[in-house]
This record gives C-alpha cells, structure tokens and sequence, in this order.
C-alpha cells in the first residue's frame, strides 16, 4: 500500500489550495481515507473523510465550509479543497488509509489508521 501526498506550499490567508493524495495497493470497497495535519509539537489531529465506496464525507466543525474532501475512483486519487485558509491551518497534512470499514465515531481516531502517507506542508501567511 502506498499513499503519496502532494499540493501543499505557501497560500495566502482566503485564497485556495487542493491536496491530493495517489492510493495505490488497497482494497478500496471497503477503505476509508482520511486527512490529518499536524503542527510542532502538537498530536495528529483529524480534518476530512471519504468512504472510497458511496462518497459519503466527514469533517470537523472547522473544516466545514471552508475544506471539502472527495475521492476520484478512476485516478485512486483523494483531494482536500481548501478555500480561505487561515494561518491556523498552517500544518504538514497527511493523508490516511484503513480497510475495515471503520464505523463512524472511529473515523477521527489516528490509530483507526493503519496506512499514512509522507505529509506535505502547508504555509497560510500573508
């Protein structure tokens, strides 16, 4: 299984930035994916998620609105859109992965993830 984040930089404060991360080697039917970020010195905290299978979404109060999360199932690609970002978004964001059809209140939970991709920094500053 490999994930490969990518799309992270420097984005101005209401600008708009879009994440991907390619999936290869799962058993999508049944995967979850997921985005984390993390800052210095601070636990992986949860921000999006997709069911691979019927699109359903999850987000986290504050990313709701600003951030969508969606998947291409003919690209195995997951995206985050990230739409006036502000500087406390500011983090390495990381895309995640499990394929046991986690139940919802587990979605938010790093350890329901066994597979991570590599990060990608991103820098919200003026």
């Amino acid at each position: 299984v490999q994930l490969q984040a990518s799309g992270g930089g420097l984005v101005q404060p209401g600008g708009s930035l879009r994440l991907s991360c390619a999936a290869s080697g799962l058993a999508f039917r049944s995967s979850t994916l997921a985005w984390f970020r993390q800052t210095p010195g601070k636990e992986r905290t949860f921000v999006a998620a997709v069911r691979w299978t019927g699109a359903s979404t999850y987000r986290t109060d504050s990313a709701k609105g600003r951030f969508t999360v969606s998947r291409d199932t003919a690209k195995n690609t997951l995206y985050l859109q990230m739409i006036n970002p502000e500087p406390e978004d500011t983090a390495v964001y990381y895309c995640a992965a499990e394929t046991r059809g986690a139940i919802l209140s587990s979605l938010q939970h790093v350890k329901t993830y066994a597979y991570w991709g590599q990060g990608t920094l991103v820098t919200v500053s003026s």
